[in-house]
C-alpha cells in the first residue's frame, strides 16, 4: 500500500531501493550506467533531502567507483576507530603514549578476561 501511495516518504523509499541494486554489479561501467539512471530519478524526485543525497554521491562517484575494481571496503577498521576514540573520550585524555596503547590493547585485543 506504501509502495502505490503518492506520499512523499513511499518516493524516497523507492529512490532508495532503486540505488540498492548499484552494489550487485561486477564493473564500474556498468554501476555507472546505474548510478545516471538513478540520479535522474532522484533529481526529478522534486524532494529535496534525497536531491542533496545524490549531489553528494555524484560528487564522490570516482572514488565510489573504484570499489568495484577493487572489491574492498573499510568497515572493520572504522569500527576499531570508533572503538579508539570511545577509549579516548571516556578517559578524558592520557599522561602519557604508553596508557593510551595500553587502553587500546586491553579493551581492543580481544583477551578473555574470565578465569
Amino acid at each position: 500500500v506504501l509502495k502505490t501511495s503518492d506520499l512523499k516518504v513511499a518516493r524516497a523509499w523507492a529512490i532508495k531501493e532503486m540505488f540498492r541494486g548499484f552494489w550487485d554489479y561486477r564493473y564500474a561501467g556498468w554501476a555507472k550506467r546505474h548510478f545516471d539512471r538513478w540520479y535522474a530519478r532522484a533529481i526529478r524526485s522534486r524532494l529535496t533531502p534525497i536531491k542533496k543525497k545524490a549531489k553528494m554521491i555524484k560528487d564522490h562517484l570516482p572514488n565510489i567507483l573504484t570499489y568495484f575494481k577493487h572489491r574492498i571496503s573499510n568497515p572493520v577498521a572504522e569500527g576499531l576507530n570508533s572503538k579508539i576514540q570511545t577509549i579516548k573520550a571516556n578517559a578524558r585524555g592520557y599522561r602519557s603514549f604508553a596508557g593510551f596503547r595500553n587502553s587500546i590493547l586491553f579493551y581492543c585485543g580481544g583477551l578473555d578476561m574470565a578465569p
